[in-house]
């Protein structure tokens, strides 16, 4: 971009570099204590950090060794169990083993019922040898032997007598309460449950035997045949001490270094004791000593180090930042410039923005205060350029307003400034602007070089889509930066009311329609509810005479005739207009952007397409009537069954319907607009697509959306006998047409020239003044009629509908 020379001088921006040495001293000074404040933040946090660390490292040593006792209380009521539930085994296993196959070898009673010394002293020898028990004994419920034995074994076993007899009396009772019997003979389930629930069960408890921890096991070993009373009931106890092989065992399973076993807690330094209780009574039986492994302690000593490295790190590094300081500052300040150049530039376009753009407007206007030099600020954007951005996605948008800011910026001066506001909105400010020619050259060239196309996407598209500007002149408007850009603003308004592609200088004329847009739509909207009522038949409230009148909405009709068989009228568009009653008669460019921004469209699309369809009730059953819709119609999900209810209501067949749409209305939302499009074409509605070729053209969407016809824009027509690509462009479509099987009108039809030319092309409607103007229902002429007589009549090129 060309820089602005008068501009940059009016903002009076330029580069201040402090060349006091005391600005530069009062900066160190600064700048030091901030290091200063940082080094005591940083020397703090390190001091946190270490006193985290030890707190950490404390709290985790404590955890771990909390979970190491957990453990190996755990292990020990895990190894109570197993012991419980090993003998428990045994001796289901020996009574369901032994007892029924001595019966079934006939083996005597007696024998079944008490075991024998020998049978004892095998148990006994069985699990010791079997499941590396360090004692096993068989006893009576009395707790006296009823297995061989040596002498010393029976001297040991008396000594521990007396304290197998809680856990015996304990056993005793389970078994008993296992022997009891049901007074009914159950079936074969119920035996098997009660098999189960009289399954042997089997003790098993932790207690000091021989000033060692020990863990006692007793089940029952021998039984009676059911219904028989119990002579003697026999019972096995084991031995399991945990000290010496089984304390080794533990202490690999568990990580206990140095593991072992001590009546009292005699526990060294960096050792710990952890209790043993006994199971009955919860008397102390000794401590279970080890060298803790305390994971805070570890990583505690291994941070030290690095937090020490870390510190005199911290300290070099800030030795360094004040040797860098001098050369840092000149630098920010460099930064800081550029920061400031970034915040008033647009980032797509690398223009000025809003910001920049208002600091020269203002130095601008005080430059006009005293001077006779007269400037002007132009507010500009783009017509279709959200057409574009959702035909082609952000980046296509994005391409085409570097484009366009790219031509219009080559068409100005280099004084001058162009900027984006945002989005597709551009201000032009122009200086000295005393010529009178200045001024208009500059806006229509702008306007005409937006009017051409834009090639999009490295060229797979392209795109038409104008601009609109308006202008104010400074200082003849005024002198106040606001109310200048809001009469630029309304001047931009106008030029969109007025058709769109053109340039409007603010007059004050226009000021009185300042908030024109709001006045319209409200207009337009107490407008279309009367019209609205009056078609539904329901009574205005209240006298009309006090209530403003804005005129009503009327529908026009023009009609289509087909291009043989001495061009008969098949049908007619119907057209929206506004009779004002102070504005006369509005044409639809002047009060649909109203209604669009308004949201009124849909409403007025209703209620044309009412009037439409009870109007070509009484026309010829062979003709149709053609109704063009809106793409905010077509995004409502419900709008085919608002047209199935209008044709319902009217009675006109779905056949006899045509609904016009342009090609930017697929675009915008193909997915929803082809299950709407798909209802209505199942229904039997006709689809026609109005203006092809002049917009976003794409071959797919004649099939995709099953087109049944296509208007060919009046733009092509017009130039026939003018220029030979018309001629060529209109046969393409056409042959493409017929071989769709899609049928096609051709719109502007003026001269009779035109009328054969395009019959003997082949298309299949024609449309035109040089049949009909778009007049009322009530001056429609009869369809029946034949319209010959309208080849004698020509209308000017330039007329329009």
């Amino acid at each position: 971009m060309r820089p602005c020379r008068d501009g940059f001088r009016g903002l009076g921006l330029h580069i201040v570099v402090p060349s006091s040495s005391n600005t530069f001293q009062q900066s160190w000074i600064a700048s030091g204590r901030i290091l200063f404040l940082i080094a005591v933040s940083g020397l703090g946090a390190i001091g946190l950090v270490v006193l985290s660390a030890l707190w950490a490292g404390t709290e985790s040593d404590a955890a771990a060794l909390d979970r190491q006792r957990q453990l190996v209380n755990a292990r020990l009521r895990e190894q109570v169990d197993q012991v419980a539930h090993v003998i428990g085994q045994f001796g289901n296993g020996y009574l369901s083993g032994v007892y029924p196959a001595s019966r079934a070898a006939g083996v005597s009673s007696s024998l079944d019922t008490v075991l024998t010394a020998a049978a004892g002293s095998a148990i006994s020898h069985t699990a010791m040898s079997a499941f590396g028990y360090d004692q096993a004994f068989v006893v009576d419920s009395k707790a006296q032997l009823t297995m061989l034995t040596d002498a010393e074994t029976e001297r040991r076993y008396r000594w521990m007598r007396p304290l197998f007899l809680p856990l015996l009396k304990d056993a005793r009772l389970m078994a008993n309460h296992g022997t009891a019997s049901s007074e009914r003979t159950p079936s074969s389930l119920e035996s098997r449950a009660a098999n189960t629930a009289r399954s042997n069960h089997a003790l098993a408890n932790l207690m000091r035997l021989e000033g060692r921890p020990t863990i006692v096991g007793v089940v029952a070993v021998n039984e009676t045949a059911e219904g028989q009373p119990q002579p003697m009931r026999q019972f096995l106890i084991v031995v399991r001490f945990l000290d010496g092989a089984a304390l080794d065992e533990l202490s690999r399973q568990q990580g206990l270094n140095g593991a072992r076993f001590a009546r009292t807690a005699d526990a060294d330094e960096n050792e710990v004791a952890f209790q043993i209780d006994a199971t009955a009574n919860g008397e102390p039986i000794g401590f279970i000593v080890w060298r803790p492994d305390l994971p805070g302690s570890r990583v505690i000593g291994r941070l030290m180090p690095a937090l020490s490295i870390a510190a005199l790190v911290i300290a070099v590094l800030f030795s360094v930042l004040l040797v860098r300081l001098r050369s840092s500052l000149g630098e920010l300040k460099k930064s800081e410039l550029h920061a400031r150049q970034l915040a008033l530039h647009d980032v797509l376009t690398g223009l000025p923005n809003r910001a920049l753009f208002a600091m020269r407007f203002e130095a601008c206007l005080t430059d006009t205060r005293n001077s006779a030099e007269r400037s002007a600020v132009a507010l500009l954007d783009l017509d279709r350029f959200k057409a574009v951005n959702d035909t082609f996605g952000h980046a296509a948008g994005d391409e085409l307003i570097r484009m366009a800011a790219e031509r219009i910026h080559a068409l100005l001066r280099p004084g001058d400034t162009l900027a984006r506001l945002g989005g597709d909105e551009f201000a032009v400010l122009l200086r000295n602007v005393k010529d009178d020619q200045i001024l208009p050259s500059i806006c229509e060239a702008i306007v005409a070089e937006l009017g051409k196309p834009f090639p999009l996407l490295r060229g797979e598209a392209v795109a038409r889509v104008g601009g609109s500007i308006g202008v104010t002149v400074v200082p003849d408007a005024g002198r106040n930066a606001d109310d200048l850009m809001r009469y630029a603003d309304v001047a931009l308004y106008e030029a969109k009311m007025g058709g769109r592609g053109q340039w409007r200088v603010y007059s004050p004329s226009m000021d009185g329609g300042r908030n024109a847009r709001d006045v319209l739509k409200n207009e337009l909207r107490d407008v279309l509810a009367k019209s609205t009522a009056l078609s539904a038949g329901v009574p205005q409230p209240g006298p009309i005479g006090h209530r403003p009148d804005f005129g009503s909405l009327e529908v026009y009709y023009q009609t289509v005739h087909r291009a043989e068989g001495g061009y008969s009228a098949s049908g007619a568009e119907a057209l929206v207009r506004w009779r004002h009653s102070q504005r006369g008669l509005l044409m639809p460019a002047s009060f649909i952007p109203a209604a669009e921004e308004g949201g009124l469209i849909d409403a007025l699309g209703l209620w044309v397409l009412r009037e439409a369809c009870r109007a070509a009730c009484k026309w010829p059953k062979d003709t149709f009537v053609a109704v063009n819709v809106s793409p905010s119609q077509l995004r409502r999900p419900n709008f085919a069954e608002e047209v199935f209810a209008v044709l319902e209501e009217t009675g006109l067949p779905p056949s006899r319907l045509e609904l016009e749409l342009t090609e930017s209305s697929l675009i915008e939302d193909s997915s929803d607009v082809y299950t709407v499009l798909k209802s209505l074409r199942g229904h039997g509605v006709q689809i026609s697509l109005d203006d092809f070729g002049t917009g976003f053209s794409c071959l797919s969407h004649l099939v995709r959306f099953d087109i049944d016809r296509i208007k060919i824009d009046r733009s092509f027509v017009s130039q026939l006998g003018a220029k030979a690509n018309g001629a060529a462009i209109i046969g393409a479509i056409v042959t493409l047409s017929r071989n769709l099987g899609i049928s096609t009108t051709a719109e502007g039809v003026e001269t009779e020239y035109q009328r054969d030319f395009l019959a003997a092309l082949g298309c299949t409607d024609l449309q035109g003044y040089f049949f009909s103007k778009p007049v009322p229902l009530r001056e429609l002429e009869c369809f029946g009629k034949s319209e010959s007589g309208a080849a004698s009549r020509t209308i000017a090129p330039g007329a329009i509908a």
